[in-house]
This record gives structure tokens, C-alpha cells and sequence, in this order.
């Protein structure tokens, strides 16, 4: 089970796609979430680059919270398509950010 609302997960790939105009916004967004959110939003990303598979999204989140050994907004903000890799990941998980986006737009 994620330990963050879709609805977040929704709105760091709405701002992970305008990252030149809206990177400080989600830096501090990221910053904002508790580490419960923030591991969950890594397992995600990570499952939606085939590093881990759905089956996998405790093993996925304890992952993140014990190699967590920078902020996790630096972290995912130096990953390549993270919005791809949320929307991915989530898709995997059985979760459409679809709606969650259009809600957010």
C-alpha cells in the first residue's frame, strides 16, 4: 500500500514536466512530504523504471527509506523522466494519475 495519496503523486509529475519554470515549486513540495510520502514516491518512480516490480512496493519503500543518503527531492530531481517514471510506476500499481492530473489542472 502507498503511503501518499495519488493526488500528490499527480501533482510532482505535473510540475516534474514544467522542471525549467516549476523546479523550485516541486523541491519544496517534495520537501513538504513526511518520509512515509517521500519513500512511497521513490518506490513508485522506482517501479516504474523496472527497478522493482509492482509485487515488490514494500520491498520497494524500505529500500528507499535505508538508502535515502541525500534529500529525496535532489534525488528524483536528477533522475531522467521522473514524470514518466511516476506515471509508469503507477500504471504497474494498478493506479491511474489521470484523473488526479485533469482534478489538478
Amino acid at each position: 500500500m502507498l503511503d501518499i495519496n495519488t493526488s500528490k503523486i499527480a501533482q510532482v509529475i505535473l510540475y516534474a514536466r514544467e522542471m525549467e519554470r516549476a523546479e523550485p515549486e516541486l523541491r519544496g513540495f517534495i520537501d513538504n512530504l513526511n518520509e512515509d510520502e517521500q519513500a512511497s514516491l521513490v518506490a513508485v518512480m522506482w517501479i516504474g523504471r523496472d527497478s522493482f516490480d509492482a509485487d515488490d512496493l514494500e520491498e520497494a519503500k524500505a529500500t528507499a527509506r535505508e538508502e535515502a543518503t541525500t534529500p529525496t527531492a535532489d534525488y528524483l530531481l536528477g533522475t531522467p523522466h521522473l514524470a514518466d517514471h511516476l506515471e509508469n510506476g503507477l500504471d504497474a500499481l494498478g493506479i491511474s494519475a489521470t484523473d488526479a492530473e485533469d482534478d489538478l489542472l
